[in-house]
């Protein structure tokens, strides 16, 4: 993927990974539109990164993704990138769930579907573009499930999944497709203790290595920071090892910090 001259669309664009994905990619020289539900966090991002512009969107909603995506072909006819950062992540008691399953059905409209249903209304526009791409978030937790954030883990392998798949479908196109793999980073996606755990990458750090991959190299089809190369590669060490790596792997996350 190029890194400047792009009009890239990010959806929550408006704060922690999304946010920071925004001002690089903005600062580098792109035109970067946000996309989110919350005017007052698509205002306060742009107010402070002049030359920013957003739209509001609301990814659960398959009718407003088809009207926002008519709207920004008809307002920014260069749109040639998204980056599908949007999500959401709750913890699930399984023994304890409430009928309805309200929390696991979010996960998934706008973890999952919410992707497939932009990547469909975006891509008429994106094929008419000389280069475009198309940049899902998937996790290291699509790799390594977080037994405590079941639904979640199962949205990021499906991602993980359909980026293999888009990719494949799209080989002969112009279209780039990049999976961008985050490890646990310090935002607020679990609320604001995520932000100040140290056993998270600091958002910074995450941010430069994750540009820096993107910058310098060119063939990567999945943006690996070194932090998720543990989870990423779990499986490689055979069914044994990658046992025993889940067990402790989630032993540790439950465990006081």
């Amino acid at each position: 993927m190029k890194t400047t001259g792009n009009t890239i669309l990010i959806t929550g664009g408006g704060s922690g990974i999304g946010r920071g994905l925004a001002e690089a990619f903005h600062k580098l020289g792109n035109h970067v539109i946000i996309a989110c539900r919350r005017k007052q966090v698509l205002d306060e991002t742009t107010a402070a990164n002049p030359g920013m512009s957003s739209v509001a969107l609301n990814i659960e909603d398959p009718t407003n993704i088809r009207e926002v995506a008519a709207r920004l072909a008809t307002d920014y006819p260069a749109l040639n990138a998204v980056i599908h950062n949007a999500g959401i992540m709750r913890p699930e008691k399984l023994l304890d769930q409430p009928q309805g399953l309200a929390d696991a059905e979010a996960i998934i409209t706008t973890n999952l579907l919410g992707p497939i249903r932009l990547t469909a209304a975006l891509l008429p526009q994106l094929q008419k573009q000389p280069h475009a791409a198309i940049l899902t978030v998937s996790s290291g937790l699509a790799f390594v499930p977080m037994a405590m954030t079941p639904t979640y883990c199962a949205t990021k392998a499906a991602i993980h999944s359909y980026s293999q798949a888009l990719r494949y479908q799209l080989k002969s196109t112009n279209i780039e497709v990049l999976e961008i793999v985050p490890p646990y980073v310090q935002t607020e996606l679990m609320g604001s203790q995520q932000a100040a755990d140290p056993r998270a990458m600091p958002l910074k750090d995450y941010l430069d290595e994750t540009i820096e991959i993107i910058k310098t190299q060119p063939n990567a089809t999945e943006i690996l920071v070194q932090r998720v190369h543990p989870l990423r590669f779990a499986e490689q060490n055979g069914p044994e090892k990658y046992t025993a790596f889940f067990h402790q792997f989630n032993d540790a996350m439950l465990a006081p910090h």
